[in-house]
């Protein structure tokens, strides 16, 4: 059974129409960049709860979440009408393996994500330790319209304090948009657009893949690098694909 902490929402970022951010305190004592928690919220005395990853990083005063409404959802539509000061319950431990603290040493990072998906990856690279592992990191973050680009004022700060290090690639597959790929992650890997547009190739001998988001873009990126001699990456068997599992 799950220890639950009790939190109260300090601040709700609502991006678009189904798209928010909640910050809640107290944070958590300790996790690792990446991993998740369960959130919950009390409905007619029962507790209903879902898994989230952590957008904050480890030592911030808050720990904030990311999520889209999931129409007909039972938990999505009420997390998102919780207000600053609302009372709302987080797991006491974090969980996952989707950390580069579980990634062997490559020279290049790729970070693939899928709308709420890049909530991890932000986690992550908030912290200095990618950044002093790995020669270059790519983050590339893939939804359909412009108004789902979310932390955008993020990822510019990061392409700043590291102009050198960072590749930022959006994939806009509904919009036209000014240096989006207008397509879907796995066809840009099957075409060569990806790898065009960083400059850098995806391959056995000097890349970790990180992928985070919809399980379609999972499956069919894991084919298309295995047919390049990659594997998903275990402990017993170090590889070079690293997902997630929230159950």
């Amino acid at each position: 059974m799950a220890d639950w902490l009790k939190a109260n929402v300090v601040e709700k970022i609502q991006w678009n129409e189904r798209l928010f951010s909640l910050r809640m305190q107290p944070g958590l004592n300790d996790f690792i960049a990446g991993q998740f928690v369960r959130v919950g919220i009390d409905v007619d005395g029962e507790r209903i709860t879902r898994p989230y990853s952590l957008v904050s990083k480890p030592g911030d005063d808050s720990l904030e979440i990311y999520f889209n409404i999931v129409p007909e959802g039972p938990f999505s539509s009420r997390l998102a009408e919780l207000e600053a000061g609302d009372e709302i319950f987080v797991t006491a431990n974090a969980n996952g393996f989707l950390t580069i603290e579980e990634v062997p040493q490559s020279r290049h990072l790729w970070l693939l994500a899928t709308g709420t998906g890049v909530g991890p990856f932000l986690s992550i690279l908030k912290t200095h330790q990618p950044w002093l592992r790995f020669e270059k990191i790519v983050l590339a973050y893939s939804v359909r319209t412009i108004s789902e680009l979310c932390y955008q004022q993020q990822i510019s700060e990061l392409q700043q304090q590291n102009p050198q290090q960072f590749v930022y690639v959006p994939f806009v597959t509904r919009e036209v948009m000014t240096g989006a790929i207008q397509q879907r992650i796995p066809q840009s890997i099957e075409d060569g657009s990806l790898e065009q547009q960083t400059g850098l190739i995806i391959n056995e001998k000097d890349s970790h893949v990180m992928m985070c988001g919809n399980s379609e873009m999972i499956s069919s990126v894991t084919e298309c690098l295995e047919k390049r001699g990659m594997r998903k990456h275990r402990r017993r068997e170090p590889g070079h694909i690293t997902t997630e599992k929230y159950y």
